[in-house]
């Protein structure tokens, strides 16, 4: 018998191909989609996906979506208390795992397992420790397509925004990025692939440039700033 599952949807390419392998392991039924969204912009956070798009894709996919809106600027203890009340009533459906798409960052998936842990749950990452070069690849394989919505100016420059991810792009990256963007260099919207029921019709709109205030580190009271630039897309 299969156990009951969330999945963490993100509209990109890693939970894209998570979701695939989740599928094809059979291991799990996944009751839903779950994503975190901005409650003003109604936007995916760092993605900038619309819901409008959002929706689709969990239409083409055949789940139904959870969408937890979150503050503009949650503190983390904002967002901890909407994300185990949310969790907890994905709980009392009878689900006992949670699953991401998350690659080799240890502190986030440390994170997630003690949150869940704390309201009696287990977390699955089926992409965990694998080379990231072979999964874009398997990603670009299986047929899958996407787009990248946002990029760190950090790694990337403005002209990376709205590009199709394929082989041009991925030679392109610099050598300090990573070819899944595991860092947050960049982030995607996939919008086709074997898992979708139909492509996600949409048109790529203008890129802009937003800045985020950079945390003060204990060493430094040193201002500063995250440079993102966003392409917009449209839903048609």
């Amino acid at each position: 018998m299969k156990q009951k599952a969330i999945f963490n949807w993100s509209s990109g390419k890693d939970s894209a191909l998570a979701l695939c392998k989740t599928l094809q392991e059979e291991k799990f039924e996944i009751i839903s989609l779950l994503t975190s969204i901005n409650e003003e912009l109604q936007r995916i956070s760092m993605h900038g996906v619309s819901v409008s798009l959002l929706e689709k894709q969990a239409e083409s996919l055949c789940f139904p979506l959870i969408k937890l809106e979150l503050p503009k600027e949650p503190s983390m203890e904002e967002y901890q208390k909407l994300m185990n009340s949310t969790m907890n009533k994905i709980k009392s459906q009878g689900v006992t795992h949670s699953i991401f798409g998350d690659i080799f960052l240890e502190d986030l998936r440390k994170y997630r397992e003690e949150q869940l842990q704390f309201i009696g749950m287990e977390a699955v990452f089926p992409l965990w420790k694998k080379n990231t070069t072979e999964l874009i690849q398997e990603f670009l394989d299986l047929g899958f397509k996407t787009i990248v919505t946002s990029v760190n100016e950090t790694y990337l420059d403005k002209t990376f925004a709205g590009r199709i991810i394929d082989e041009s792009f991925i030679k392109d990256l610099p050598k300090n990025v990573d070819p899944c963007g595991e860092n947050g260099e960049f982030h995607t919207f996939t919008f086709d692939g074997p898992i979708f029921k139909n492509p996600i019709d949409f048109e790529i709109g203008e890129v802009v440039k937003k800045t985020y205030p950079k945390p003060k580190s204990d060493e430094s009271d040193e201002e500063g700033e995250y440079i993102f630039w966003f392409c917009d897309l449209i839903s048609k």
